[in-house]
């Protein structure tokens, strides 16, 4: 797993002013430079030509091997490949390795053995990632070749582990893109007149000149909701993201997108077997997933620990599995509420892992959030991917290339505060409805003149909550929604705009999975697979350890832990309120008691306290809050009175709205293509007409 990136172009159609094949997979190189996995990797990809029903051209061999003087067709395709491959290793100088065909060229940009090429006789196979076919990381692309030729589309399901994936066939006319089963690796695509083009970034896609790049303003509006921009959805029109588990195949021309897997919850499965056995094959699974995430060079491998139980535990095996102590790395803060360092230093000292520490300053901050901007594709605001930077940096500076991260554990096993709370909430509801509706509404809600009661105030707030349905009770904190989004946002904006597609997001996801008779914890981790993990978490630390020069690596989502946590039973993830019972127990040999007992916390970051104490960081973000009042978003009078009473009022929840605010500034400002689009106005940007995916593609 790691923080580099993919990037394809593949000819789905063609016309009579198309670029000529050789030129077309220069092009299609440098969009495909985002498929690759390791320190910093990237893929570029494209097919010469259609991958339709007309023969493509001949390749212009020369002109891609340096060989010959290219041709003038020559010298425009390898120019736009070398554009779009730039962005794959701008930050870590990750290695770029090509490979040129008839139906186009593919760059991919990663470390050793998160790269993966092969060609043979019009096809070409590139991955970014390190993904196992039949249990076995040998010779991965030859032998998916293979498969391809044999199954289609159908080979992608064959390959376990995390990557993306892109295959390009002359022969047959056909390309598929795939990635892996969490959404570890990325992977965009566009079409258009001049074909299909794919990559692991937006950067890599929109260095190509056939590709537009049109920002999207409902996706701006997803970000100020969400905090990110949720797949499939992207921050440019016409752009789409696949999502985790899911493929797309091109034939002729025509587009299919489906699922070639799906989390199947099977709540029953362990119904017999003891907790005994059960401990048993998970910490066998465990070790497992930590050995695949160490690699073959688990020598210059460290972990993330923040002191939470999931970060404990992988620093722990670690140490197990290699049988020499783990190297782990830990970020503190001098703000009280925040810092976390004395959980990580108990935790490194339980596993005897040889432990690194830094404490983050305001100051860091402030030198870090242009990089941090720039990294990132598409905007995105959590705070939190600033000290992961840090720490991943810390552990680069040690000679450190891979870090595990704990990521997953909390989706998979029931570990976020916010089940347990859901939970009691759901306990309304069971209450007999006479009972609620004749005697505890009226006696709470009823119109009273006597003193003020904290107790019935609280359980008028816990019944207005709890009378919501999910998951739009979810969303109850939501800044967006608390403020309106008539008083945050201009009105000409809001014209562009369907406030209610961001929870249309939500409940498509969460209704997906009604009707399947599952228990309330399952359906809130599924929906926390997608949204809070693969479009958050995942994005967060594979970006912060990108900008590092790291790779990062997630054991907890390994398949066969993936597989284990579906089969668990409810109560082994949500006791009443007990969160995550049956983890905690099985790992109750393996970890201290304190940190077994204590809330998750991780690596938060105080920036509304230090918005108050540190008048650097203060004035850097005003003057970024002040450069947004121009961009026509964010109405003026709402950023002042974010900067004045509401900051005052309350530092850190509203010092959050002032990052996503700050952070989206510093995005469009290290974006110019972003920044030049947004100059054009949002009265200009139509909604794209998406492709038509045809079933017997």
């Amino acid at each position: 797993m790691a923080n580099d990136r993919v990037a394809s172009a593949a000819c789905g159609s063609g016309d009579a002013g198309a670029v000529p094949a050789a030129a077309m997979a220069g092009a299609a190189s440098p969009a495909a430079q985002h498929l690759a996995a390791g320190r910093q990797a990237g893929l570029a990809a494209g097919a010469d030509g259609r991958l339709g029903d007309q023969p493509a051209a001949e390749p212009a061999g020369a002109g891609l091997s340096g060989a010959a003087a290219p041709t003038q067709a020559d010298a425009v395709a390898t120019a736009a490949l070398s554009r779009m491959a730039a962005p794959l290793s701008r930050f870590d100088s990750a290695p770029l390795a090509a490979s040129a065909g008839e139906a186009g060229a593919v760059a991919v940009a990663a470390i050793d053995g998160s790269r993966h090429l092969h060609q043979q006789e019009g096809l070409q196979v590139a991955i970014w990632g390190r993904p196992a076919l039949d249990g076995s990381t040998d010779d991965v692309a030859r032998r998916l070749a293979s498969l391809w030729l044999s199954r289609g589309a159908a080979a992608c399901a064959c390959l376990s582990g995390p990557f993306a994936l892109a295959i390009v066939d002359a022969c047959s006319g056909a390309a598929l893109l795939a990635v892996d089963r969490a959404g570890i690796h990325p992977l965009s695509y566009t079409s258009n007149a001049h074909g299909l083009f794919f990559a692991s970034s937006h950067d890599a896609l929109l260095a190509h000149p056939s590709v537009r790049g049109a920002l999207d303003p409902q996706a701006l509006y997803h970000y100020l909701f969400f905090h990110m921009v949720p797949a499939p959805a992207t921050a440019y029109l016409g752009q789409q993201r696949l999502l985790p588990g899911e493929y797309l195949h091109v034939r002729a021309g025509r587009q299919c997108k489906g699922s070639y897997w799906q989390l199947d919850f099977q709540e029953n499965a362990l119904a017999r077997t003891g907790f005994a056995g059960k401990k048993q094959e998970f910490l066998r699974t465990l070790r497992q997933a930590v050995e695949a995430g160490l690699g073959a060079d688990g020598e210059s491998t460290g972990a993330f620990l923040s002191g939470g139980t999931d970060s404990s535990t992988v620093a722990a095996v670690v140490g197990q599995v290699t049988g020499r102590p783990a190297r782990t790395y830990s970020i503190g803060f001098d703000a009280p509420g925040y810092d976390e360092m004395a959980y990580a230093r108990l935790a490194a000292r339980h596993a005897g892992s040889i432990h690194h520490e830094r404490y983050v300053t305001p100051n860091d901050v402030l030198a870090a959030i242009p990089a941090m901007a720039a990294v990132f594709d598409q905007p995105f605001g959590n705070a939190s991917a600033i000290p992961a930077f840090y720490c991943a940096q810390m552990a680069r500076d040690d000679g450190v290339t891979r870090l595990l991260g704990g990521d997953g554990g909390d989706e998979l096993f029931g570990g976020n505060e916010r089940y347990a709370r859901q939970a009691l909430l759901s306990g309304y509801e069971r209450l007999p409805a006479m009972l609620r509706q004749a005697i505890i509404e009226p006696l709470l809600f009823r119109r009273r003149v006597e003193r003020p009661w904290r107790l019935g105030d609280k359980a008028r707030r816990y019944i207005e909550q709890a009378s919501m349905p999910l998951p739009a009770r979810l969303d109850s904190h939501n800044l967006l929604l608390c403020h309106g989004h008539r008083t945050v946002l201009e009105d000409g904006f809001i014209d562009t705009i369907d406030p209610g597609m961001a929870s249309g997001c939500l409940n498509g996801a969460y209704w997906q999975r009604q009707g399947l008779g599952l228990s309330q914890i399952n359906e809130l981790l599924a929906l926390d697979m997608r949204f809070t993990l693969a479009d958050n978490d995942l994005l967060k630390v594979r970006k912060a350890c990108e900008l590092a020069g790291v790779e990062a690596a997630f054991p907890f989502l390994h398949d066969a832990m993936v597989a284990f946590a579906a089969r668990l039973a409810p109560r082994d993830k949500l006791d009443g309120m007990r969160l995550r019972p049956f983890f905690k127990r099985a790992l109750a040999d393996i970890l201290p008691p304190a940190i077994v007992r204590k809330k998750k916390h991780g690596f938060g970051l105080p920036f509304g306290l230090w918005l108050h104490s540190h008048a650097p960081l203060r004035e850097f973000a005003f003057d970024n809050l002040t450069q947004l009042r121009g961009r026509g978003i964010v109405r003026p009078a709402f950023i002042d009175d974010l900067q004045g009473r509401l900051l005052a009022e309350h530092p850190a929840y509203h010092g959050t709205m002032v990052w996503l605010l700050l952070m989206l500034e510093q995005w469009l400002s290290q974006h110019p293509a972003a920044l030049g689009a947004l100059a054009h106005g949002f009265a200009a940007c139509a909604t794209e007409t998406p492709a038509v995916l045809d079933p017997t593609a």
